[in-house]
């Protein structure tokens, strides 16, 4: 595999201190972002999964609770961003739209709790701010090389 140079626009890749891993690193250099995507998926769906368990109405009422209208429209958004995107970020399946779309909700999420301050145990902003970074660059990055985005070819 060759590395990119500053020339080429990128950061040359450094030397190894041991040759020998240079496969190991090849290989894992390949499969590490279809990981994160599959990773964060995976973890977001469980809460679609939890979200889906409770009516659409009830989710809506905890929108409006928090300031969220139109909050039927918000409480669908979320389903949807946290079921089928959630689906779609792991397969990398119009991963760009998707993950731009769970970025913004966990901002609006981080900016609702930052009045609670940083920590999680507060119900601070720290954990969905982190999430929607993560989300954030997926969505600058694309599906990647081993995605559905790109054995059809298309990315939105």
């Amino acid at each position: 595999m060759t590395s990119t140079t500053p020339e080429q626009g990128g950061a040359a890749e450094p030397r190894l201190l041991i040759p020998a891993l240079a496969p190991f690193y090849s290989f894992a250099r390949e499969i590490s972002y279809p990981l994160i995507r599959v990773t964060v998926g995976g973890t977001l769906l469980v809460h679609g999964i939890n979200r889906s368990m409770i009516p659409l109405s009830r989710a809506a009422e905890e929108m409006a609770k928090s300031g969220h209208e139109p909050a039927m429209l918000f409480a669908v958004v979320a389903l949807v961003n946290e079921t089928v995107g959630a689906v779609c970020i792991m397969l990398g399946l119009f991963t760009r739209f998707f993950a731009a779309s769970i970025a913004i909700e966990l901002a609006m999420i981080s900016i609702q709790f930052s009045h609670n301050g940083w920590a999680w145990a507060k119900h601070g902003w720290e954990y969905t701010f982190l999430w929607g970074l993560i989300f954030f660059a997926i969505a600058l990055r694309g599906g990647g090389p081993y995605s559905l985005d790109r054995k059809i070819g298309r990315e939105l």
